[in-house]
């Protein structure tokens, strides 16, 4: 990376410049044919840039986490160290939270579940070792409409040819300015034409760590880390 990026640089800066010791976080450039001399005083033409692969903005870590979690099957494929880094932008990225996320609008509207630290726990048992030996996720989405509703449905393929659905419909409850509780109905599962109610309610409590009109992240009261984004 460091060659590519000197190789980058050179094509937008005069040859005779000059690059001092670089620190952890910066460059410093310095461009001799700048410097004047006024009135017996030197002037000196230099400036800092950051490093780049130092990321301090929103948009920044919002890029970088999702080409850490996209196309990973909502994080199966990731091994330790990399759901770490993950769990690394996010920390980051919740500094830029809004003050009171459960009561921005930005938290509606219809979102894709790519990631999650734990990633049997969207979808339960279908999403377990076992049960994905038989079912292949496709799709993992949920829809958040005002005032209070949320919509789980997880699509799936039964052993590579048949289509499934799982669907969940809950009730939004603010527990403060940043956790909700959704208590959800039973699931009901649908193949072809035939569908079935199943199971009884079950509830989860989430807290929503940041939210923009990109992705939200939100925390599990298990630990768990969730990142939707905006479909």
């Amino acid at each position: 990376m460091a060659a590519a990026s000197t190789s980058a640089t050179s094509l937008f800066l005069p040859s005779s410049f000059k690059r001092s010791a670089p620190t952890p976080n910066s460059v410093k450039l310095r461009f001799p044919h700048l410097n004047r001399r006024f009135n017996g005083f030197r002037i000196a033409a230099s400036f800092s840039v950051s490093n780049p692969n130092v990321r301090t903005g929103p948009d920044d870590l919002v890029a970088a986490i999702l080409s850490k979690v996209v196309q990973t099957d909502g994080g199966v494929l990731l091994k330790k160290e990399e759901h770490k880094e993950v769990a690394k932008v996010a920390e980051e990225l919740q500094k830029y939270c809004v003050s009171e996320p459960v009561k921005c609008p930005l938290i509606f509207g219809e979102w894709d579940v790519v990631y999650c630290s734990r990633p049997t726990s969207p979808g339960g048992g279908y999403r377990s070792a076992i049960g994905r030996l038989f079912f292949n996720t496709k799709q993992m989405i949920q829809v958040v409409e005002a005032p209070d509703i949320v919509r789980n449905k997880v699509t799936l393929s039964v052993l590579g040819f048949l289509d499934a659905e799982v669907s969940l419909k809950g009730q939004l409850k603010a527990l403060d300015s940043e956790w909700i509780q959704v208590i959800f109905e039973a699931p009901e599962i649908k193949v072809g034409s035939w569908k079935v109610q199943y199971g009884g309610q079950s509830e989860v409590k989430l807290k929503i760590t940041y939210v923009d009109d990109k992705i939200r992240l939100g925390l599990g009261s298990r630990g768990s880390l969730f990142v939707f984004q905006r479909i």
